[in-house]
């Protein structure tokens, strides 16, 4: 396991029973604001969680490549870049604004929401709200499509591996990669399909998660091997969110790694397709409505950052 400067922000925690997604812009003159949310965050996490142990309250910050430079006037993050767009002959990847990232999670929606209450009236008059979802577990970890989601979700030591900077980029040992997309499903159209049909477009058996014999299936799509031949992993938060009422069901995919690259490869895949085939074929039933790219520093770094603009 690499050696991190600093501790970690919760980056590895469990996806909990809600969470809010939430990313913003900083205004012009905003920036001040920004920097002391971002500085007095962790006491407003420890503060809301004080009274609810068993909530499980945590908060992971990450900032885009552009504000980066206007918040902190310091090189970036080796990868940090902001999100590519991806047009494929069939489906779109868009790329959206996004300076904050502030990934809220807990087992209670109550206390996401104070917490992210919290975190607005910091920015108020300084920011300017992106993208809002509140997001919560369904069922025994499936998605609103019905199937098991993070089945080849690394753990332990190896979550460690997959989603915090080691020694390739040591000023910002410890820190992780967030690419986030908010997808809204097509329920509709995909309710039409049988289920061995829906079972063939995922990879996985519905009822258990398994993985199928299935070519060209999301995840055949969604499996990159490294030089070595070995799998190439992210470590994924994604959630369900929706309004049945006004016909929305989606997916908020969020993704952790050391390196950007892994996920880019895997949403080239998705959205342009590969040599032997493709694009996913789970595109036809799920639109991206944004996308955005954040560094998460390390718990220390953040801390160093927003107080005094720099690293100590």
């Amino acid at each position: 396991m690499p050696s991190f400067r600093g501790r970690p922000q919760p980056v590895l925690g469990p996806p909990g029973g809600a969470a809010v997604f939430l990313v913003v812009t900083v205004d012009p003159g905003g920036e001040t604001a920004a920097r002391e949310t971002l500085a007095e965050l962790a006491g407003w996490q420890r503060a809301f969680a004080f009274p609810h142990p068993d909530a499980g309250l945590t908060c992971v910050a990450g900032v885009g490549a552009e504000a980066w430079d206007r918040l902190y006037g310091t090189p970036r993050p080796a990868a940090l870049h902001p999100f590519r767009e991806l047009a494929g002959p069939r489906h779109h990847a868009v790329s959206t604004p996004g300076d904050l990232l502030f990934h809220i999670r807990a087992t209670r929606p109550d206390v996401c929401f104070a917490l992210t209450a919290e975190i607005m009236k910091g920015l108020r008059g300084a920011a300017t709200v992106q993208d809002e979802v509140h997001a919560f577990a369904y069922y025994d970890a499936r998605n609103l499509l019905g199937f098991i989601d993070g089945t080849e979700n690394p753990v332990g030591p190896d979550a460690a591996e997959t989603a915090l900077v080691g020694d390739e980029d040591p000023e910002f040992r410890g820190g992780s990669y967030a690419v986030v997309q908010k997808y809204l499903h097509d329920v509709a159209a995909w309710e039409e399909l049988t289920t061995e049909e829906q079972e063939r477009v995922v990879g996985r058996a519905k009822s258990t998660g398994l993985e199928l014999d299935a070519p060209g299936s999301h995840k055949e799509v969604n499996t990159v091997l490294g030089p070595d031949g070995g799998e190439q992993r992210i470590l994924r938060a994604a959630m369900p969110f929706g309004r049945p009422g006004r016909g929305e069901f989606g997916t908020y995919f969020i993704a952790y790694a050391r390196d950007p690259q892994i996920t880019e490869t895997m949403l080239r895949r998705m959205f342009l397709g590969t040599p032997a085939g493709g694009p996913d074929p789970l595109l036809d039933f799920s639109r991206a409505v944004t996308g955005t790219l954040f560094f998460v520093p390390s718990a220390d770094l953040l801390q160093d950052l927003s107080a005094h603009g720099k690293p100590r």
